[in-house]
């Protein structure tokens, strides 16, 4: 059975992620932490992701690689007595994933493009780094292609704020369908606004 090419590129990087390709992956890990917190790529480091999940080379297309600090938001000790568990200070576990924190940085360095997806390519004991696919919705190429032409409208401005990139939609539980999600459905605000509609109607 013939294999592609993006097999054999995803087995490739597999293997840099195990003890054979430590030294490899040191000395990756190594300048890309003496880059900028969001750096711009002339191509991406794992292609086979980058074309699965909507990257395409051409025009209007743009990677970036974004650092984002590991860890929850553990914060300083309260002297005053409390607790331990009261203090508020372990297990402060963030609501957005460090991924969507990451596509969230790259349009904020990039107002004028488009989030449209994004994938992990590293990580050290403090920093995760992952590359961020941007689109550009004015570029020629963009606008002629009917497969991408979709994040031209005014409807996906914005988008990676809102919760509708893949990172977001997970974030905010549409990856679980079925009985016990209906919660999730159309939104959590809605869902919660709809409960309170029906609490407080009174009933003749």
């Amino acid at each position: 059975m013939t294999r592609s090419l993006y097999r054999y590129l995803g087995r490739s990087f597999r293997a840099t992620q195990g003890p054979e390709g430590a030294e490899l992956r040191h000395l990756r890990l190594l300048a890309w932490r003496r880059e900028a917190s969001v750096t711009r790529l002339e191509r991406p480091t794992r292609l086979d992701r980058a074309r699965a999940v909507g990257y395409r080379a051409k025009g209007g297309y743009s990677i970036v690689r974004v650092r984002v600090r590991r860890g929850g938001q553990g914060k300083r000790a309260i002297i005053a007595g409390r607790r331990p568990k009261h203090k508020g200070i372990l297990q402060m576990t963030l609501a957005k994933s460090l991924r969507r924190i990451a596509e969230e940085r790259a349009q904020k360095h990039y107002p004028n493009l488009e989030v449209l997806n994004s994938y992990w390519v590293g990580e050290d004991g403090k920093q995760k780094f992952f590359e961020v696919i941007l689109v550009d919705p004015c570029h020629p190429e963009i606008v002629g292609d009917p497969k991408i032409l979709w994040i031209t409208n005014p409807s996906e401005k914005g988008r990676v704020f809102r919760g509708l990139t893949s990172a977001g939609r997970e974030g905010r539980g549409l990856r679980w369908k079925g009985k016990g999600a209906e919660r999730f459905r159309p939104s959590r605000a809605r869902n919660r606004r709809d409960v309170r509609r029906t609490q407080t109607k009174v009933i003749p």
